[in-house]
């Protein structure tokens, strides 16, 4: 398989409350294939964490682009503490359609790709805008409760009392999901030492945000209509894989995949040993070079007369309203001792 050089960028935004976020990209020096758009999963980022997806993906042709929510990885705000689960939708929805609009990408096919708590993400931006996205890569969604550990509707009631009273109270407990999901030691604590990943007990809006979430779209998986791929690992104990089979078998669209991996763990494309993550990521192209091969096969929507709440920042300042036109040269600005971050990179 030919694999493409790509350059590696970063850069910092402001999302439409003002906070700033970190983005980076893996843009191949070819025009590409399409466009993938990361959501990273609950305390994950995108740079780090998510490094391994966007070089593989981009030596395969395709430009990545990804984000790190609010409060989470290089972005501001409180550490890992989720307001309303909407203000992420809407923050990756601004970012990605700001990307997609721009001269190079708006007649690219866009394709979203979710790890975890980032299926969600996905599936509510397809929800958003049904016809903007061309796809969707699901890696472990988190788009159902296990009925394993789903909490009893007196605990919801009871937590739900205090909510707005002490939201960010770390009160919730949980098993080390580092240790429940990586199956590699090696990798695990490489994991564990990126002090990038939140790693402390989960604040107790954010927990109510994610069930409430994981449990409204349980209720709406037949509305899911665009062609997606789901892949579990069968001895994943972090997020059922009772769940992929749900939203398999629930889901509307026509264009439908799942793929169980025996024995594999949570963290598919990150912690399992690398002849399983060539496998994962092998068929994760395999699925994205099917549906990109033929250009007139694939309806992209076209944007008129974008706008976006997105802002660019330059050395610490905004640089003004997004536009849909090709972004300036200093792609990385201010945060990181200014000036533009580019790495070039030719997969081996």
């Amino acid at each position: 398989m030919m694999k493409f050089k790509f350059e590696y960028e970063e850069e910092y935004i402001k999302n439409s409350r003002g906070v700033e976020l970190f983005a980076c990209r893996w843009v191949p020096s070819s025009s590409p294939r399409a466009l993938v758009f990361l959501c990273h999963g609950y305390g994950m980022e995108c740079s780090s964490f998510m490094r391994e997806c966007g070089i593989r993906l981009a030596s395969a042709g395709y430009a990545v682009f990804g984000m790190d929510y609010e409060g989470h990885g290089r972005s501001k705000g409180a550490r890992c503490y989720i307001k309303k689960f909407s203000n992420i939708v809407n923050d990756c929805y601004d970012y990605y359609t700001f990307i997609s609009a721009q001269e190079e990408y708006k007649e690219k096919g866009r394709f979203l790709y979710g790890e975890s708590m980032g299926g969600a993400v996905a599936l509510l931006l397809h929800k958003k805008d049904p016809s903007f996205w061309n796809g969707a890569l699901l890696v472990a969604p988190m788009c159902k409760i296990s009925e394993k550990v789903k909490p009893h509707p007196v605990v919801i009631n009871l937590l739900t009392r205090v909510e707005d009273i002490i939201p960010k109270w770390k009160i919730v407990p949980t098993k080390d999901v580092i240790d429940a999901a990586f199956k590699d030691p090696i990798k695990r604590e490489e994991i564990r030492n990126n002090k990038l990943i939140y790693q402390d007990k989960p604040r107790l809006k954010t927990a109510l945000e994610m069930l409430r979430t994981s449990m409204d779209l349980e209720d709406t998986l037949h509305e899911i209509t665009l062609p997606f791929f789901v892949l579990h690992g069968e001895a994943d104990i972090v997020t059922d894989p009772e769940i992929s089979k749900a939203l398999f078998e629930k889901a509307s669209t026509r264009d439908k995949t799942i793929k169980l991996y025996p024995g594999m763990w949570h963290g598919l494309t990150s912690g399992e040993p690398d002849a399983n993550v060539d496998l994962v990521f092998a068929d994760i192209v395999n699925w994205l070079d099917a549906r990109t091969g033929d250009s007139a096969s694939l309806t992209v929507t076209p944007i008129h007369d974008f706008t976006s709440n997105v802002q660019k920042v330059v050395d610490g300042v905004s640089s003004g309203q997004g536009k849909s036109k090709r972004p300036q040269a200093s792609l990385l600005c201010g945060l990181n001792g200014g000036g533009r971050r580019l790495v070039h990179r030719s997969s081996m």
